[in-house]
């Protein structure tokens, strides 16, 4: 009965957890954890998590990161890839290739990368597919 609650609350702790890499911190290798990633500081190297990662104003990473959602303010320049959706703040510097779901971009943002969406060519296909067989309907 008790042992239930602890583990039921040890993998809510797991899944919420945050690791936050400071403003004046630079990390150099990889980092891979099932919690989200906030990163104010400086990060060389490959960040991989099934959560989320946000990029602060004062953040950089160069390297590669695997992951969601992403959300930057700062900088960053390497590989990206998300199942999710990225998402990019007026202040955000994006450089390097990057494959993605969806994506969100405000106005003054920088976006300098060989980008593919997930799922949109097959969507594609699919309209393109609808349209043949309309017109010979």
């Amino acid at each position: 009965m008790f042992s239930e609650n602890k583990k039921s609350k040890s993998n809510l702790e797991i899944t919420s957890s945050q690791n936050l890499i400071a403003q004046g911190t630079t990390m150099v290798g990889d980092l891979e954890s099932e919690g989200d990633f906030r990163i104010d500081g400086t990060v060389e190297g490959s960040i991989k998590t099934p959560g989320k990662i946000v990029v602060g104003k004062s953040g950089f990473v160069n390297g590669n990161i695997t992951g969601t959602d992403a959300y930057f303010e700062g900088k960053f320049s390497g590989t990206l890839s998300l199942s999710g959706t990225l998402t990019l703040k007026s202040t955000a510097h994006i450089e390097g290739d990057v494959t993605l779901g969806k994506l969100a971009v405000e106005p003054g943002a920088t976006f300098n990368v060989n980008c593919a969406m997930k799922g949109a060519t097959k969507d594609m296909q699919n309209s393109e597919r609808e349209k043949t067989t309309k017109q010979k309907a």
